[in-house]
């Protein structure tokens, strides 16, 4: 009897054991208390260009998007290398805390004639739990031969964003933008009619496949908004300041049914299109006009592309306003001293970057394919 008992207090002991055993095994941590730890290992979700990529433009800058948000802290120049053979290219790493992407900005072009870059985002990345990449992210991409042309203007960080402004951006719902809206010095309340909802260093709205962003936001988007607004005035500057014309005053400044081929054009007077204009060359040509005065474009006219011409080649720099009429299509990337505004229904693939305003009525902005 007394053997019989005992057996049965060692087999409720051993039953009590095995179960808080598989209890503090079922529960991170064990003991029963709360979630665990963070123990999964990010990745690179998305790269650009993609790998095995060709005909990359000479301009391009490369991104890594990962799958979760990233410690800014280790989003550095040694952890995010560019390189052509044993040769590292030099430039600026940065990262975007709201589309947790890393962007490798090239202090310079690309160099043409089908190179090969190869691009390494090492595991020293680390999620904000601490978790590296299981393994270094590397990847490669091959440039486009040089066109015809001129060299392109460097954009610099000013391409992170298809629209930019000093003064003001102000929008007549309902717009459709694809690509970052940015103003600085000027602060968010000059950001008008895109009922933006905000998230301390971005805003967010539903006009906008993007995000906003403003002088004013938190850290650290003034001072990228301040170094974007220094590089769109630097490519303005250099397209402005290109020497030795292919065209000067082509059609006095008239260019409605005229056919351009890759080149530097400029004009002392204004320009304007009173119908459509076609741009016509090869996808790593380069077209930039400087125009001294205004660019009108009437309504309903259409800027178009022919023989694989892309908008992000296209430069167009304007002394004065820049205005495209209800309706009408312009491509390529408007560089204004002074202000841009889009008339209703108007559509822009290219960007949009004024040293004053940007002024909208329900248009269609698309920034270039990289």
């Amino acid at each position: 009897m007394k053997n019989s008992k005992t057996r049965q207090i060692y087999l409720l002991l051993v039953a009590i054991l095995g179960v808080s055993a598989l209890i503090g095994c079922s529960i991170p941590g064990g003991g029963g208390g709360g979630g665990g730890a963070d123990t999964t290992k990010p990745t690179v979700a998305s790269t650009s260009p993609a790998d095995s990529a060709t005909g990359v433009a000479i301009m391009s800058v490369i991104t890594a998007t990962f799958s979760e948000a990233m410690d800014p802290l280790t989003i550095v120049g040694a952890n995010f290398t560019v390189a052509h053979g044993v040769t590292a290219v030099p430039g600026a790493v940065t990262y975007d805390v709201a589309a947790m992407k890393a962007t490798f900005t090239p202090t310079n072009n690309l160099s043409g004639g089908s190179t090969v870059y190869t691009v390494t985002v090492k595991d020293a990345v680390k999620d904000l739990a601490g978790n590296g990449l299981a393994a270094d992210k590397v990847w490669s991409f091959t440039t486009t031969s040089v066109g015809l042309g001129p060299s392109p203007v460097v954009l610099g960080t000013a391409g992170n964003f298809v629209i930019l402004a000093k003064a003001m951006i102000a929008n007549v719902p309902t717009s459709v933008i694809t690509g970052n809206v940015g103003i600085s010095p000027a602060a968010e309340t000059f950001m008008t009619g895109f009922s933006q909802t905000d998230a301390g260093d971005v805003a967010t709205s539903p006009q906008v496949t993007g995000f906003l962003y403003a002088a004013d936001m938190a850290p650290p988007t003034p001072a990228n908004m301040t170094t974007a607004i220094a590089d769109m005035e630097t490519a303005y500057t250099d397209a402005a300041g290109r020497t030795t014309p292919d065209h000067l005053n082509l059609s006095a400044g008239a260019l409605g049914g005229l056919t351009l081929s890759p080149g530097l054009y400029k004009w002392t007077t204004a320009v304007s299109m009173a119908t459509d204009v076609t741009i016509s060359g090869g996808p790593a040509d380069i077209w930039i006009f400087q125009v001294a005065g205004a660019i009108t474009e009437a309504a309903s006219v259409q800027v178009i592309l022919l023989g694989g011409a892309q908008a992000k080649n296209i430069f167009w720099q304007a002394t004065g306003a820049v205005g495209l009429g209800a309706g009408a299509h312009m491509e390529g990337i408007v560089l204004g001293q002074t202000s841009i505004t889009m008339g209703a229904g108007a559509s822009l693939t290219g960007r949009a970057y004024a040293q004053t305003a940007v002024t909208m009525s329900s248009n269609t902005v698309t920034q270039p394919a990289p």
